[in-house]
């Protein structure tokens, strides 16, 4: 038998061993290497990677020369309409600076190279983009102290003017102008000097600053300010194609100002013209998102003004001399078995401890369900030892509370069923020892004999009537009937129901209810019938001139007088014995007797108070009871006083 008993808990763990495909650890391994493998190779991919980037900047640039260069071709591209004469500064650029230069198109075609023709293969990425429509601003604020002399803020380098370069005649005009003015400038002692700007247009500027900008009146700058004919012309090319952008848009036209600001056509023309030297406040009547409209529209019509001037974007490479190219960095096959250990090693480091990890997760997970398996054997649950404060130690802890709450349900079945048993077997002994006696002619079967029968078999109805009564409580199908009700009347009904029993008992019975009663609503007849349980318990067990009194008083919304009515209080206090203050908490279970000395004739079946909860929890509400020893007792039914906030509460519970 033994060796048969060994033999099932041997096959019972056998089946309780899940593959390893399909457990928790094995479900943890496959994880963890997944995890290891993908963050080994994306390590080692970046390393790649990285250390590729680094070396292809050691070997191939130097960022103070590459701006130097491509500041140069950027020069070249702003001031010429083609690439076609470029290989001359290329070679120029590539002698002074000791490195390979090669410009090509965007699909690769050499436009100048200074290895010439046999030079190795040019890298994947180049090392810029050569637009002057487009400046890359890294690079050209490295060489560009002055950022703003060569671009814009609007990425268009300063030096690609298009059809606002002068002609000669009119850079004579404003150079003679400006020579004046400087003249008259050093009269008044100003450290001036006069430069051209990228259109030719002759400037004045005195140190760091324009000398235009504190210009006294004797040095007048009229003619010097005022566009010419061929700056006119431009401008006037250019507001109509921003204008044409701005009608796709349904917006209203502008007028530009030499210095690119803007007049909008529902304005108020805009006074004289400041200096040309000193830069006109940008107008802000119209809203943001107008500004911004205008302004992208401006900049659109400036590339399209100026695409047939400057070159087309090609691509730069610079590298060295010696190589002529930027390879990407070749792992050899040193440095590749190093990675490879490196990653084995880091992926064998995983598995262990994911291995480790996992015994530990599963370890208490068995110990719980071999403890669950031996409950539904019938074995009582004896506690695991899992000492760990997580998810697991949390289960653990729900696994022995649920354990104990259902040794306690079972108690408490039993118990019931014990003391159901015994409630039944007496009025059934009683009736059958009268039928007995009456059959075998020792008992008279007078109306005596059937009063008495009666009684038996209505105290057994009455047990019967409330199991079933507590059985629908429990199970949730207690109906209820809802409507008005007047509590003092009901309590006055429940009084009088109970008046000859209270006159039986030498007790006072009371009810004390205010004028207006608060509004209730709930079932009368389960009202009824738990205050009527309330007070017969109370008469039962109040002495010979005690009282009983039944109050009934409503509750306001935060204990404030004037808020709306939530709860409907009934209270019956009694004089009696009182209840111990360690039996209170029991007084509602079932089948439960202060005195286990009292019979079912003297202290009732047990299931009443029971009841009266069910009833009070149907209905949304409470039951509680408060008690002195040789005092007396009050039993409370707390309950909303409109039925859908029952409903509500009575749901939650």
């Amino acid at each position: 038998m033994r060796r048969r008993d060994r033999a099932d808990r041997g096959n019972r763990t056998a089946r309780s061993r899940l593959p390893l495909r399909k457990s928790l650890l094995g479900r943890f391994l496959g994880v963890f290497a997944l995890v290891a493998a993908c963050s080994v190779a994306a390590t080692a991919w970046i390393a790649a990677q990285t250390t590729s980037g680094a070396l292809q900047q050691e070997q191939g640039q130097a960022l103070a020369d590459d701006a130097r260069i491509y500041d140069a071709l950027l020069g070249y591209a702003a001031t010429h309409p083609r690439w076609d004469g470029v290989d001359g500064t290329v070679k120029e650029l590539a002698s002074r600076y000791g490195r390979r230069i090669a410009v090509t198109t965007h699909a690769r075609e050499p436009l100048a190279d200074s290895a010439g023709s046999s030079g190795p293969q040019l890298p994947n990425r180049p090392s810029a983009v050569v637009d002057p429509l487009s400046v890359d601003s890294a690079l050209s604020g490295v060489v560009n102290a002055r950022e703003d002399a060569k671009s814009s803020t609007d990425r268009i380098d300063a030096r690609a003017v298009g059809p606002f370069r002068l002609p000669p005649s009119e850079r004579r005009d404003l150079r003679s102008t400006a020579d004046r003015i400087a003249t008259c400038l050093r009269r008044e002692g100003r450290d001036v000097a006069v430069t051209d700007g990228p259109s030719g247009r002759p400037r004045i500027d005195q140190g760091d600053h324009p000398a235009d900008r504190v210009v006294s009146d004797d040095c007048s700058t009229t003619g010097l300010d005022a566009p010419t004919k061929t700056e006119a012309k431009a401008l006037a090319a250019l507001t109509k194609l921003a204008n044409a952008c701005l009608s796709r848009q349904g917006r209203p036209g502008i007028t530009l100002n030499p210095d690119l600001t803007w007049q909008g056509s529902r304005r108020r023309p805009l006074p004289v013209p400041a200096p040309a030297a000193e830069p006109v406040p940008v107008p802000r009547e119209f809203d943001r998102a107008a500004d911004e409209a205008i302004g992208s529209c401006v900049n659109t019509a400036r590339r399209e003004q100026l695409s047939s001037y400057v070159t087309q974007p090609a691509l730069l490479f610079i590298g060295d001399t010696d190589r002529g190219n930027v390879p990407g960095f070749d792992l050899s096959a040193t440095n590749t078995a190093r990675i490879a250990g490196a990653a084995a090693l880091v992926l064998a480091l995983t598995i262990g401890v994911s291995i480790l990890t996992g015994r530990r997760l599963v370890r208490p997970l068995r110990a719980l369900t071999g403890a669950a398996q031996r409950m539904k054997e019938g074995a009582e649950a004896t506690p695991v030892a899992v000492h760990a404060d997580n998810e697991i130690g949390q289960l653990s802890a729900a696994f022995y509370e649920l354990a104990e709450h259902r040794a306690r349900l079972e108690a408490q079945r039993k118990a019931m069923v014990s003391d159901v048993a015994h409630e039944l077997r007496t009025p059934l002994s009683n009736i059958r020892g009268w039928l007995e006696a009456a059959q075998d002619g020792l008992a008279d079967t007078g109306p005596a004999l059937i009063a008495s029968l009666l009684e038996e078999a209505v105290q057994l109805q009455h047990i019967i009537d409330d199991l079933q009564d507590l059985a629908q409580a429990d199970a949730g199908a207690l109906r209820l009937h809802p409507e008005p009700v007047n509590v003092a009347d009901l309590l006055g009904q429940v009084a009088a129901a109970h008046q000859a029993e209270a006159e039986r008992a030498g007790v006072t019975l009371r009810v004390t209810a205010p004028d207006s009663p608060p509004a209730l609503t709930a079932d009368p007849v389960r009202l009824r019938q738990a205050v009527g349980n309330l007070v017969s318990n109370a008469v039962r067990h109040t002495p010979r001139g005690g009282r009983v009194e039944l109050r009934a008083f409503g509750e306001r919304v935060d204990g404030c007088g004037d808020g709306p009515l939530s709860d409907v209080v009934v209270e019956v206090a009694d004089t009696g014995s009182g209840i111990a203050a360690d039996d209170l908490p029991y007084v509602f279970d079932r089948f439960w007797r202060a005195e286990r000395s009292r019979n079912r004739r003297t202290g009732g079946s047990g299931l009443g108070l029971s009841i009266v909860r069910k009833l009070a929890e149907a209905h949304g509400g409470s039951a509680t009871a408060a008690s002195t020893e040789g005092v007396g007792s009050t039993f409370t039914l707390r309950l909303p006083a409109d039925a859908r906030e029952g409903a509500v509460r009575a749901a939650k519970l």
